[in-house]
């Protein structure tokens, strides 16, 4: 099991300093923002080489496969190809999909807009498949996306698509608001689960806020689960969003990952 650090949460620092503050700490790897424009294959490889980490996954810009507009669904399924291709020319594993962060109702139905969506990964699961690369459908909660916000509806879903290309991500901090219970969750998901996220219930680092990360880190031990996990928390502020917070939130964001990787090694090595 390897552990890796979603870049995103880094705002615009350069690719080269999140690797080396990250592998400093000690992480594995990095979950990279998918910005076809910033980044190039052989730049990554060659950071890659610098720090020793691996890229475990790629997330997707914020693009719209469930969209009623076809124009829109069309740009949003270029996109992913292009990821999946960029994925396997740096030897990513995982692409990472979900619908429209931010976007929380449907425009046209929600059952249109899920058979959108539904259509668009079946139509991608082919093409990871011969690129090497699965997909993971993400599990948001409702305030950040309406599709996909249990485990449950994970479940169904990709048994829908009956690709074995596609399986499911969860996410500790978006199971904190959805799910009754986190750890059976984690259950339900079992052998289709692809990828894992952690953050605290404040998104704050591993053990500073009331998530139960050894009842998870037991279900996952019972499901013989052995992918990566990714933290993903923020530095405190009014916008989880965006990462630039004022003073001093890059220190803490350091101070956030120090803490979380001891925890990892302690709750889930």
């Amino acid at each position: 099991m390897r552990f890796g650090v979603c870049t995103w949460i880094f705002g615009d620092m350069p690719l080269d300093r999140i690797a080396d503050t990250v592998a400093r700490i000690g992480y594995d790897g990095l979950e990279l923002m998918g910005d076809l424009q910033a980044h190039r294959p052989d730049a990554i490889r060659a950071i890659c080489r610098q720090t020793g980490l691996a890229v475990l996954s790629l997330t997707p810009e914020n693009v719209d496969l469930a969209h009623p507009d076809a124009a829109i669904r069309r740009s949003a399924l270029d996109h992913y190809r292009r990821l999946i291709d960029f994925a396997h020319d740096i030897g990513c594993p995982i692409v990472s999909c979900h619908g429209a962060v931010g976007r929380v109702r449907a425009v046209a139905s929600q059952a249109e807009e899920y058979g959108y969506l539904l259509g668009g990964v079946a139509a991608l699961a082919p093409h990871a498949a011969e690129a090497g690369v699965r997909i993971a459908m993400e599990v948001l909660n409702r305030y950040e996306s309406h599709l996909l916000n249990t485990a449950a509806q994970a479940v169904e879903f990709v048994q829908a698509v009956a690709h074995p290309s596609v399986g499911i991500l969860l996410d500790a901090y978006h199971m904190n608001i959805e799910e009754p219970n986190p750890a059976q969750a984690v259950e339900h998901a079992g052998g289709r689960l692809f990828l894992f996220h952690v953050a605290d219930s404040n998104r704050a680092g591993l053990g500073l806020g009331h998530t139960d990360f050894p009842a998870l880190a037991a279900a996952l031990k019972r499901i013989g689960y052995v992918g990566d996990i990714i933290v993903e928390c923020t530095a405190s502020g009014p916008d989880p969003f965006t990462p630039v917070k004022g003073e001093g939130w890059r220190e803490q964001l350091g101070e956030y990952l120090r803490h979380s990787r001891e925890y990892l090694q302690q709750h889930f090595a």
